[in-house]
């Protein structure tokens, strides 16, 4: 068996990409986007007539809506290639407006519901400020899902599940990337690799965190560097995966263990821990690593959205 099988006996495994002619070949349950990635599929020869049709048929439409439509065309084509979910991502620019972020998750969802995809098979992503978590909070009571993505503080996991909502993505290799250039010279690789890893040590300690308190939200590990990463977590209830580390996983079969265990969580001793705006606030100042990579992944999404809407403008 391959790690890549053998991984899915403990964790659900998710696509982390926009191209749905991969997913194929590895057989996730789920399937996430962002900006980034549709930018990337989008300029590839096989998927530009997907921009050409949205945009002759919704020409006269506002970019902003156009945007919606070509992101939603991608995430219906993801999910005639998988059994699952597709995570769609509101515009980072919205990322501190909780009403914007809420009218545009709800059109998101119309626009799927408009191609025929039942809302269980979609989730929204909202960056995990306070103003997304709240949004997120709200949709969440309408019926709506969400997945609460560039999450990198403790502080950001505990909120989410206050706010109940379905899924948070974690940044392993994010948080790896911080701590790495912060450590310079001095950075041990060995040392720091596997359960050691920064990012996994994040991630599991959100993940036994909800465990033992009963907290329902997902816990999806995202952002990944390399299958060490990927297998100090096995056991995690779902983890993103892009195609050129599950093809790693796919030709090895070097032995997996469980690495995260809801029974071992559910027996250790862990105080409770709550949020409300001005403490949430204080605890994302308090982390350094939480604060630049919140804000420099929200930049980054933007960046790619304007991208994205400068070759809809050219098309």
């Amino acid at each position: 068996m391959n790690q890549l099988d053998a991984l899915k006996q403990y964790t659900t495994v998710v696509a982390d990409t926009g191209d749905f002619r991969q997913l194929a070949q590895f057989r996730p349950q789920d399937a996430t986007t962002n900006p980034s990635l549709i930018l990337k599929a989008v300029q590839k020869p096989e998927y530009k007539h997907l921009a050409e049709e949205t945009l002759q048929r919704h020409h006269n439409e506002p970019l902003d809506e156009q945007m919606d439509r070509l992101i939603v065309r991608f995430g219906t084509e993801i999910l005639q290639h998988i059994p699952g979910r597709v995570s769609t991502e509101v515009d980072a620019r919205l990322s501190f407006d909780t009403d914007a972020t809420i009218a545009r998750g709800e059109r998101l969802i119309e626009l799927y519901q408009a191609a025929g995809v039942p809302i269980d098979r979609v989730l929204i992503k909202v960056a995990s400020t306070w103003e997304g978590i709240q949004a997120a909070a709200r949709l969440q009571q309408r019926g709506i899902n969400c997945n609460l993505t560039l999450l990198f503080s403790f502080c950001q996991a505990v909120a989410c599940g206050q706010a109940r909502v379905q899924l948070i993505s974690p940044f392993v290799g994010r948080i790896y990337d911080w701590y790495k250039k912060s450590a310079g010279s001095n950075w041990d690789e060995a040392a720091s690799s596997g359960a050691n890893d920064p990012g996994v040590k994040s991630v599991r300690q959100i993940f036994e965190y909800y465990k033992h308190f009963d907290i329902r939200t997902e816990v999806m590990g995202a952002s990944f560097r390399n299958t060490g990463q990927i297998l100090a977590l096995a056991g995690c209830d779902l983890l993103t995966i892009s195609p050129e580390l599950l093809a790693q996983l796919a030709a090895s079969e070097a032995p997996v263990q469980r690495a995260l265990d809801p029974a071992q969580a559910k027996a250790m001793k862990i105080a409770p821990v709550n949020y409300d705006e001005a403490q949430f606030r204080w605890a994302l100042n308090e982390d350094a690593m939480g604060t630049e990579k919140l804000s420099e992944g929200i930049r980054a999404f933007a960046v790619d959205a304007v991208k994205l809407e400068n070759l809809l403008k050219a098309i």
